[in-house]
């Protein structure tokens, strides 16, 4: 072990450092390196964060990763040292590196890390506490991709790398003064929680990190650990624990106690690197070990530094784009990178996981990868679609994690995170990632998994433990009762309480994509009842504001309202903002808004306003619905626009929480040309492409390939279409026909051509219309 270790002591010379080296694309000649993590770890700058924005929402909490496509550990510098909601591990304007995180945070939320463990070098005094040992450090003389990350710590002269495994982090800090240097690692726990081992004859360090849940069941045990192994390539000179100020020089445990943790000292040599593998695991130590083995034994650093950076690649790669606009490729590939960052592996590489809901069993995962944190208030929108479409084997996997956790826990979850359930947002939407993958025929469906989705929207459970422990539909009972949810029905157990509005017209859409899955199984009792359902969206809708409003048992309207501004009944939004979620229908609200014109006035309305807000999800699908309207031209500017005006390539480059990656999801498909308005609907709704050819490689070796001559630089008007040799003017792809392959050409153009698209019979589905 120790040979491999020192196989690889060549410094590397860096042609070039920090942002700036991302952003520099002369001599670009791969995918990921278009790739800028740093993208998006600062405040957001763009027009709709800074008029909509508040607090944590103004900031796409992501975070410079290096990992593996949905590695089970994603590694960090690490600025902020807690675990706490809201609280990534790392912001470009901090000064100050503390270590480098093994993380499990969401990329790109306003949750919480858990589970984590940092390492940090010091050269000199041994200082262990975080808030001690910091080094500054400067952005000019950071790297940061999707497989290496490198950085100088000035305090300390050392240079520190990372690179990773699906399960590993291996790190290089080459210490350039020698002398007497030293490592610390401890768990990040905010509950004086955890365990830390150390094991001189083996030169390896364990422990583990409790976890915690937060939203229902706030603060309760989760039932498993993050567990840790880090394996060093030199012998200890010297060892032991700290414990807050007291450091402990031979102790090899400590446990259970505030601010605990490790540190090992070496002598050595000027520019002496020194090598660490961290392996992790959910299950115990042991796996933790067993993973580190099975994944780093053949590797040096180098190699694996090679070995993601290929890995990135072929995944990039599924999408070539080709245009004149360097910077676009930049946004592109980064945010395609971003996409990929979540849901997590949960499983060891045998296939061990903890049970889900805080289950003590083991379970195994067989021949597929079980997965974990679903940010499912976001992701089904775009980025399980997307997942679909390029990835469809993996996104099978997901969903059948998420079936799993199911038959676990008796109840579908809601939003599942850190392995259990938390109702954390409303909605039922794992129903609607399931479906859209099922109506893709991505997934197949057992009779069991079909009744437990079916359970979701039909009962609701039988004791208040249950429910409050997170399982089940929030305000089930109102909702069936009266078709929304009323005023008086606070919805308490819940995190996010009321939102009696935004909550009906998630389930009404839920209601849709069920119904969608009962009409494939032939089950067309319960699709006819779910499709009635469907429509309950219509009894929140006040025709006299032309607006979603607050509404009473007795039938009155909520008081002192005002649509531009927010409401307790809607979910981090205003009405106005809420009122074009009906994705299911588009048609039967344009029919409350007294046809296309009222509909297009009003929408027209709405963004001359500047309502729209683009760093928050329930919108994602706005800017698409000229298509419904007959002005599908007004929906190939505004993309345009959002693609320039709310992302960017700075620090600040991301208009709100990118939420595991559905806000570049969003970004990928609006620069292929087209986006999943309806899940489990198999269409797209077109607005364009912004590259003039794109090729994407699909599953059995086809290829679709689109041309748009001259989008890549500012025509983004679509004069007319073909596929495959035939004129259309449907503004709406199938699903099945993209995957078939073949040649989609655009003839694009500088102003907008009225008579494209705008027939009846060539727009998108609407349940209306069925």
């Amino acid at each position: 072990m120790k040979k491999r270790f020192l196989q690889a002591t060549v410094l590397l010379t860096f042609c070039c450092t920090g942002i700036s080296c991302m952003t520099d694309t002369a001599s670009i000649e791969r995918n990921v390196d278009y790739v800028n993590p740093l993208i998006g770890t600062a405040p957001s700058t763009t027009i709709s964060a800074l008029k909509h924005g508040e607090g944590t929402e103004n900031n796409s909490q992501v975070v410079p990763f290096v990992t593996v496509p949905f590695g089970m550990t994603n590694w960090t510098a690490q600025t902020k040292d807690t675990e706490t909601k809201c609280v990534a591990p790392y912001y470009y304007a901090d000064s100050i590196i503390q270590g480098f995180r093994g993380s499990h945070w969401l990329s790109g939320s306003c949750v919480q890390d858990y589970g984590s463990v940092t390492i940090m070098p010091i050269a000199g005094e041994l200082k262990c506490l975080p808030e001690e040992r910091g080094s500054s450090f400067s952005h000019d003389n950071e790297i940061s991709t999707p497989y290496f990350y490198h950085v100088r710590l000035d305090d300390y002269a050392i240079e520190a790398e990372m690179t990773a495994t699906k399960r590993c982090g291996l790190f290089k800090f080459t210490f350039e003064k020698g002398g007497e240097s030293h490592l610390v690692i401890n768990p990040n726990s905010d509950e004086g929680q955890g365990f830390i081992q150390i094991i001189p004859e083996k030169n390896e360090i364990a422990g583990y990190n409790p976890v915690h849940r937060i939203y229902q069941g706030w603060g309760e045990p989760a039932g498993f650990s993050g567990y840790f192994v880090a394996r060093f390539s030199h012998d200890f000179e010297k060892y032991g624990t700290y414990q807050d100020s007291l450091i402990t020089e031979l102790a090899t445990e400590i446990a259970n106690q505030a601010k605990l943790g490790a540190w090992v000292t070496f002598n050595l040599n000027e520019n002496e690197p020194v090598y660490v593998e961290v392996g992790t695991s959910f299950t115990s130590i042991d796996e933790a070990r067993a993973n580190l083995d099975a994944e780093t034994a053949d590797l040096d650093f180098e190699q694996a530094k090679t070995q993601l950076k290929e890995s990135w690649e072929r995944l990039l790669s599924k999408v070539q784009v080709e245009g004149s606009d360097e910077e676009a490729k930049v946004k592109f590939y980064t945010a395609l990178y971003h996409s990929f960052l979540q849901p997590r592996t949960f499983n060891d590489v045998d296939g061990s996981y903890p049970a889900f809901a805080g289950g003590k069993q083991i379970l195994n995962s067989g021949s597929r990868d079980y997965f974990d944190d679903f940010s499912m208030w976001d992701t089904y929108r775009a980025s399980h679609p997307l997942f679909n479409l390029l990835v469809p084997e993996k996104n099978a996997e997901m969903m059948y994690s998420l079936l799993d956790k199911a038959q676990q826990g008796n109840w579908l979850p809601i939003f599942p995170c850190w392995n259990s359930y938390t109702s954390a947002m409303i909605g039922d939407h794992a129903a609607a990632a399931i479906a859209d993958a099922y109506s893709k025929d991505v997934i197949d469906l057992t009779d069991a998994q079909y009744q437990l989705l079916l359970k979701n929207a039909f009962q609701s459970p039988e004791t208040f433990a249950e429910y409050k422990e997170g399982k089940g539909r929030r305000a089930l009972e109102s909702y069936l009762e009266y078709g929304y949810i009323p005023m008086e029905d606070s919805v308490q157990e819940s995190f996010h309480k009321k939102e009696q509005v935004s909550r009906t017209l998630e389930y009404a859409f839920d209601d849709f994509t069920l119904s969608r899955i009962a009409e494939k199984r032939g089950d067309t009792e319960r699709a006819a009842i779910l499709r009635k359902r469907a429509l309950n969206y219509q009894n929140v809708y006040s025709p006299a504001d032309s607006c979603v409003r607050g509404k009473y048992l007795d039938g009155r309207w909520a008081a002192d309202f005002n649509k531009y501004i927010r409401q307790p009944y809607i979910t981090e939004g205003t009405p106005w903002q809420y009122t074009w979620y009906v994705p299911q229908d588009v048609r039967g609200l344009m029919d409350l808004m007294g046809g296309e014109d009222g509909f297009n006035c009003n929408l027209d309305q709405f963004h001359a306003s500047g309502q729209y807000w683009h760093g928050n999800e329930p919108g994602h699908q706005i800017p698409f619905l000229y298509n419904y309207s007959g002005q599908p031209w007004k929906s190939q500017q505004l993309v345009s626009e959002i693609m320039v005006n709310e992302y960017g390539t700075g620090p600040g480059g991301l208009s709100g929480n990118d939420d595991a990656g559905q806000m570049s999801a969003w970004y990928v498909f609006a620069a292929l040309g087209f986006y999943p308005v309806c899940p489990s609907v198999p269409e797209y709704v077109i607005s364009g492409p912004h590259f003039d050819k794109i090729t994407i490689e699909l599953e059995g070796g086809k290829q679709l390939v689109i041309h748009a001559p001259g989008a890549s630089s500012g025509k983004n008007y679509i004069q007319g279409m073909n596929v495959n040799g035939q004129e259309t003017d449907l503004n709406y792809f199938n699903h099945f026909d993209l995957i078939k392959g073949g040649t989609i050409n655009f003839e694009m153009g500088d102003l907008p051509n009225k008579s494209w698209g705008v027939a009846t019979k060539a727009r998108p589905y609407s349940l209306s219309n069925d």
